[in-house]
């Protein structure tokens, strides 16, 4: 199996093509800066327009800008120490400059990759099965509406399901939204949560993308606590976070 890191290397390379950089630019010790530009083979996931995405490893931010928001975020950059770009109250720095312009900060998110240090396959009190696509069909329902994208289906490549006497309680499946990078969601019904299901399907189903030479990411909000605990519990570890910025029509259309 990978190595953590050649996983790390491969998502950085991922993310280079996403938003138009070098792999090399997320290891400076400066932030960079480079015209937006989504490669042919970006994560299946995102969608034009963007108009500016904020990612960083750890080391610096790394931003893909238009042409009319480049001086701005440059600034901002520079403002304020890397990290906290990704949170308030400096990003309203940020956002009250770029609203009068018809955008807006939108998308925030934390990304996971597995530790192999950590990850092995857990177990709990219920059966596990491997899924393929031709499970999947019937299971687009609102209950499977993390593990499964019906308006992506197609891309739902493999899956683990959690049973209790035949009934399906967990689903855990991924989404091959990059060539070498598969995307892991997970939904466990109310009343069957906090029995261990959530992580022993995640793990067996990273494990399962790993032998698949596939690298398992895992995105959480980092206030939702519950998904970061399972991802930490599941042998996954914070690689890398971004922050989009996207038209304020786009913004407004979500927040109805």
């Amino acid at each position: 199996m990978m190595t953590n890191e050649e996983m790390l290397r491969i998502a950085m390379k991922q993310s280079a093509e996403d938003i138009g950089c070098e792999a090399e630019d997320f290891l400076k010790n400066e932030n960079v800066t480079v015209p937006f530009k989504m490669g042919p083979n970006a994560k299946k996931y995102y969608e034009l327009p963007i108009i500016c995405d904020f990612i960083s490893y750890g080391n610096n931010i790394v931003a893909g800008v238009t042409e009319e928001v480049a001086d701005i975020v440059k600034e901002y950059i520079k403002k304020f120490e890397f990290y906290h770009c990704f949170e308030s109250p400096n990003m309203y720095w940020l956002n009250e400059r770029l609203e009068p312009m018809g955008y807006k900060i939108c998308f925030m998110a934390e990304y996971y990759l597995p530790d192999m240090k950590k990850l092995s396959e857990r177990t709990c009190d219920f059966e596990l099965r491997i899924l393929d696509k031709s499970h999947f069909e019937e299971l687009y329902l609102p209950e499977w509406s993390n593990a499964l994208c019906e308006h992506r289906k197609e891309l739902d490549v493999l899956g683990v399901g959690a049973y209790d006497n035949g009934k399906l309680v967990g689903l855990a499946a991924c989404s091959a939204d990059a060539n070498e990078m598969w995307q892991i969601g997970v939904d466990v019904l109310p009343e069957y949560r906090r029995n261990g299901i959530a992580a022993a399907m995640t793990s067996k189903l990273a494990i399962e993308i790993l032998k698949n030479n596939k690298v398992p990411f895992y995105c959480t909000a980092w206030s939702n606590l519950r998904s970061v605990r399972n991802g930490i519990k599941s042998g996954f570890i914070p690689a890398w976070v971004e922050m989009t910025v996207k038209t304020v029509d786009k913004v407004n259309e979500m927040n109805k």
